[in-house]
């Protein structure tokens, strides 16, 4: 049995190949989108290896998959339904209503960090946003499905109040400069 490689040398010119072996340069808007949430990927299983709440590490893990079955959709060229749909969306939109719920209200920006948990999903968030902004600019030239753009909104709205409820209450409040 031949031994695979994880090494071809066909993207050492600064391509890649999509799936369906369309070639792109690295730089191109979806490699970017989806290089993007490969990245958040790798912060979210950093984060929930840190959880010990067995429902919030489930539900990481749930996001973990769903952001790599979305990737592989932007990493396609060409035609192919979205596998991100409204069962996705409303398993987030139910975690944000619960945490949402638990949560005192907020009536000022928060600073990031308080605890390394906190900081973790506050990385998460902020790389959540870049992959929405990837995404974005993405559809400017390609079709990228409506499910797609809402699910990675959601996320950065879950992700911001998890952060919350990693504080355990000990936000520290941006403070406003005197002028």
């Amino acid at each position: 049995m031949k031994k695979s490689t994880i090494y071809t040398g066909t993207g050492d010119a600064g391509s890649t190949s999509l799936i369906g072996n369309v070639r792109v340069r690295k730089d191109h808007p979806r490699v970017e989108a989806y290089g993007t949430l490969d990245e958040l990927n790798a912060h979210i299983g950093l984060l929930a290896a840190s959880i010990e709440d067995c429902d919030t590490a489930e539900l990481l893990q749930q996001i973990e998959n769903s952001i790599l079955t979305l990737g592989s959709y932007l990493a396609t060229e060409g035609e192919c339904g979205c596998p991100i749909g409204k069962e996705e969306i409303a398993t987030l939109e139910r975690a944000i209503d619960a945490l949402d719920a638990e949560l005192p209200p907020m009536h000022t920006f928060i600073l990031p960090g308080g605890n390394e948990q906190a900081a973790r999903a506050n990385v998460c968030r902020t790389v959540c946003r870049r992959a929405e902004r990837r995404m974005v600019t993405l559809g400017e030239s390609y079709v990228v499905d409506a499910y797609a753009m809402v699910f990675v909104n959601r996320l950065s709205d879950y992700l911001f109040l998890l952060q919350r409820k990693l504080l355990h209450g000990t936000e520290k409040k941006w403070q406003k400069p005197c002028r």
